[in-house]
């Protein structure tokens, strides 16, 4: 049987073409401040004249989505940009499933992979705000079987790891900004990667297993040493169950989706919704064509339509576009959506400011995407823009962003108050520009007014 969330975590790494953030919301408050005395809710905007864009400049981006789908790259997509909590565009393009030639739809649920991350990094910060935990709390003082890891030294020609001592425990700061330390099972050449997916860390009955998993692997670098992508977004599943008595599908439905009225997420699709689900795809090398994916690393893909084994706090969960954007919105608001409060503004910001040190900065991630810099940082869970110009995008300081396997993104930008949520469904890459880069600057080319 196929333990779907060591596959799901296993895929997440394949997104990181997203942009990134460091909270302005100093710059941003006077702003939105004179924008609404009251959090916006989604709304419809009249025109997206009302917020600030050219309507016939935002046509490039309807344009380019649509030329996307027409060229085969993707089945489907839905878009959703909204600014001030009024949506601008909220547009569908292609098919749900190719097989049965059925359109995509706006209440179409997808697997967000990665972008259960974001979900993961605020059910902790809830944890937070009641003084479950502290960011410079060592990982060991709540999971003491972490106590004892090893970490690598060297790796010689062969592949064989000379291990050493941890200087110190990682800490929850280090675990929430992938630079504790752990592995993920992404790469085929590290052999600590190779551990993960030997054991099967991630493909756990339960998350109690999966840390039992982790105890006999080395760390990859010291804590606080490098960014690497990893299970850290797991183990931080794991922490919301302890720490709140719950597990981590009635956590975010208590406290995140059932709030927020998001209605369609969670860690499986059921019986009544499942023809909701889209399809799967993945490029085919030989024609170049997408087909529908049924395996990937020699695994069957998972379906999504029954309870996982092991709630992914790294890559589980499905969801729709609207759903994605409520809690979109919610960040952008600074933590409320029409008077459900999730979090304080403090901890939000505190969630899009760069946690990565300065040394660690310009060190590998771990993935094929970017190096981090002085002008893209990562912070609690989310990928963070400190200087937008620097980093060669038209997006606004501070904003906060991630994406998933499957090729989803969103963003959310506290500059211009501004979030987009892009879903597709195609496995490694669309074979073409990152549709998240080409988003942004499509989108903020039309932000011709952003006084509005």
């Amino acid at each position: 049987m196929l333990r779907r969330a060591y596959f799901t975590a296993a895929l997440t790494a394949v997104s990181l073409a997203l942009a990134p953030a460091q909270p302005a919301f100093a710059q941003a408050a006077a702003k939105k401040a004179a924008v609404t005395a009251v959090r916006p809710a989604l709304t419809q905007a009249a025109s997206p004249e009302q917020v600030g864009f050219d309507s016939e400049r935002l046509k490039k981006l309807d344009q380019y989505m649509a030329k996307v789908v027409a060229d085969g790259r993707v089945a489907g997509m839905t878009t959703l940009l909204a600014r001030h909590g009024k949506i601008v565009q909220y547009n569908t393009y292609g098919k749900k499933s190719l097989a049965t030639g059925e359109p995509m739809t706006k209440d179409t649920i997808f697997r967000i992979y990665s972008m259960t991350k974001p979900v993961t990094g605020v059910a902790m910060m809830i944890l937070f705000e009641e003084g479950k935990w502290r960011l410079d709390d060592p990982v060991t003082r709540y999971i003491p079987e972490f106590k004892n890891l090893k970490v690598v030294q060297r790796i010689d020609g062969n592949g064989r790891m000379t291990l050493e001592n941890m200087t110190r425990p990682p800490t929850m700061r280090e675990l929430m900004s992938h630079t504790a330390g752990f592995g993920y099972g992404l790469q085929d050449e590290h052999p600590v990667d190779k551990m993960f997916r030997e054991k099967e860390v991630l493909g756990a009955s339960n998350l109690q297993e999966m840390i039992n998993r982790h105890v006999d692997i080395p760390l990859v670098s010291q804590p606080g040493t490098a960014w690497r992508y990893s299970s850290a977004v797991d183990i931080q599943g794991y922490l919301i169950e302890k720490l709140s008595g719950q597990t981590l599908g009635q956590f975010f439905e208590s406290r995140i989706f059932r709030p927020l009225k998001m209605n369609d997420t969670a860690f499986y699709v059921p019986a009544p919704k499942a023809k909701r689900l889209a399809a799967v795809y993945m490029g085919n090398r030989d024609t170049g064509k997408i087909e529908e994916a049924k395996a990937l690393f020699g695994r069957d893909m998972p379906t999504y339509l029954t309870p996982p084994r092991m709630e992914s706090g790294g890559g589980g969960l499905v969801s729709t576009t609207m759903d994605y954007a409520r809690f979109a919105q919610m960040l952008a608001n600074g933590g409320e959506l029409e008077g459900a409060r999730i979090l304080s503004p403090a901890s939000v910001e505190l969630m899009g400011t760069n946690a990565i040190p300065q040394n660690v900065l310009v060190s590998s991630n771990g993935t094929t995407g970017a190096r981090f810099n002085e002008a893209v940082g990562f912070g609690l869970d989310f990928m963070v823009v400190n200087d937008p110009r620097a980093a060669g995008t038209l997006e606004g300081q501070g904003s906060m962003s991630w994406g998933g396997a499957a090729g989803t993104w969103f963003w959310v930008d506290p500059t211009n108050d501004v979030i987009f949520v892009g879903m597709i469904q195609r496995m490694g890459g669309t074979g073409g520009d990152d549709l998240g880069g080409m988003a942004r600057t499509l989108t903020y080319q039309a932000l011709t007014h952003p006084e509005k």
